[in-house]
């Protein structure tokens, strides 16, 4: 990292943090400056200090869940020939230890871009760490970043290329919750259609609560059920490991056409959620079950489409996983595991007619296709979704309701929040976050876990 820390960008303190981050792209970063520097000369500066209080406590016995302060610094060097340096951190600390940093599988993340924890209560993570080098037919990002295909509402269909942190479920805003990776990221123009190719080598998954966490998943849908007087031992996970032959790829194309956004899209990856493969023995204690977390490659193909007409907006995402495993029902799968495919949809319609107000509709479907035995799952799972955002004030206050419901089961999230800017560097929200429904629902799990929560977010430049 000599050519970077030579800038005079990256502190002495997290010089250490990058090496052990990005070994493989942060030499593809360093390597570019090196041979880019004899011509290379830093023109501008920016830096910016995003820092946020969050308080929430329990809806019914206003019982304090959490206490949350974090600081997002960020710098970004901008050099001649349009080149650009971006860094970007988080430190965040937590006051219950139900929601600890620590407080999570972290053996989903890959070493490269493991958050440092600080005690049980404290995380300093580096968030984004890119370069940006345009060139006449091609714009290559290189480094540690965030990837966003699809846009749905509350729940994902294409945006799957990086994982995200289950903390907090879905409560979270996407930008915070998912896991940037370090990956290249070539963009160029192939005819009439603007391609984009994602080489990442970054082995980083999905990140659930442990044990003890405030949003431990229980329900059946995820978790084998538990099996009356057995033993029960975890294994520790078993990750990918080959930089080159596990890495992800992706291909993304994308074009407007006749009032139309259209994208497809393909994705070599493995699948962020571990599998919980289970072996079943008898001891002389009883029955006993090992249970193995594992990853498996899948290939997905899908695409995106989007038009306006007048004050209405029809969009869509479709994905299809040539191999998925589902939880298998009942006992007849040794290992607990039914493989099939998977087509996942979303279906969108917005409406703007009324003054600073935004309506929008969604459903999601996910249909299991040639499942090879009974699953825990339903064959068609369908989740609709409802948003209706409203600014006052001079768009100064805005009032935001998601609405998500699960017809399967029932169960559903009802999310309210009022935000206020006071400044432009300054805003405060309160939000309610309701659960209902069924313990084995996907939402119906956390039914107890209602909250209120109140932020204060500042920044600085």
């Amino acid at each position: 990292m000599s050519a970077l820390t030579g800038l005079g960008l990256v502190p002495a303190a997290a010089q250490s943090l990058i090496r052990k981050s990005g070994s493989y792209l942060a030499a593809i970063i360093s390597a570019a400056l090196t041979l880019l520097s004899p011509s290379l000369h830093a023109v501008e500066l920016q830096s910016s200090v995003i820092s946020s209080v969050l308080w929430s406590a329990d809806s019914g016995s206003l019982k304090r869940q959490n206490f949350q302060f974090s600081l997002e610094p960020e710098f970004i060097l901008r050099f001649d020939q349009q080149i650009k340096l971006t860094a970007l951190s988080r430190l965040r600390s937590i006051s219950l230890n139900a929601l600890a940093p620590e407080k999570v599988t972290d053996a989903a993340y890959s070493p490269y871009s493991k958050p440092l924890f600080i005690g049980n209560s404290s995380e300093f993570e580096l968030r984004e760490f890119y370069l940006e080098v345009p060139s006449d037919n091609y714009y290559f990002t290189l480094g540690k970043q965030q990837v966003v295909w699809g846009k749905a509402d509350g729940l994902k269909v294409l945006d799957i290329v990086n994982p995200q942190s289950y903390r907090e479920f879905i409560l979270e805003d996407f930008d915070d919750s998912r896991i940037p990776q370090w990956m290249v990221n070539i963009e160029t123009s192939l005819g009439a259609w603007d391609a984009q190719f994602l080489w990442i080598p970054d082995q980083s998954y999905h990140v659930l609560g442990d044990e003890g966490s405030l949003y431990t998943p229980t329900s059946p849908l995820l978790l084998p059920k538990s099996q009356g007087g057995a033993s029960v031992e975890v294994e520790p996970f078993k990750r990918p490991r080959r930089t080159v032959m596990d890495s992800d790829v992706g291909l993304r194309l994308s074009r407007f056409w006749r009032g139309w956004d259209l994208s497809l899209n393909y994705l070599y990856q493995y699948d962020n959620f571990a599998l919980l493969y289970q072996r079943r023995s008898i001891t002389a204690n009883g029955l006993h079950v090992d249970i193995e977390p594992q990853y498996r490659r899948t290939h997905v193909l899908g695409g995106s489409f989007s038009n306006a007409f007048d004050n209405w907006v029809i969009r869509g995402e479709l994905a299809y996983f040539s191999d998925r495993y589902f939880l298998a029902r009942g006992l007849r799968d040794s290992d607990g595991i039914a493989q099939g495919q998977e087509v996942s949809y979303v279906m969108g319609l917005d409406w703007a007619g009324l003054e600073n107000t935004l309506i929008s509709g969604q459903l999601f479907q996910s249909v299991a296709l040639n499942r090879e035995s009974a699953t825990a799952r339903d064959k068609t799972d369908t989740t609709m979704s409802l948003l209706v955002n409203h600014t006052l004030l001079n768009e100064t206050m805005e009032l935001r309701l998601i609405w998500l419901a699960n017809t399967n089961i029932g169960d559903g999230l009802l999310r309210l929040r009022l935000t206020y800017e006071w400044r432009d560097n300054l805003k405060t929200w309160i939000a309610n976050d309701i659960f209902y429904g069924s313990e084995e629902g996907i939402f119906g799990q956390f039914d107890a876990n209602d909250r209120l929560t109140f932020g204060v977010e500042m920044g600085f430049e």
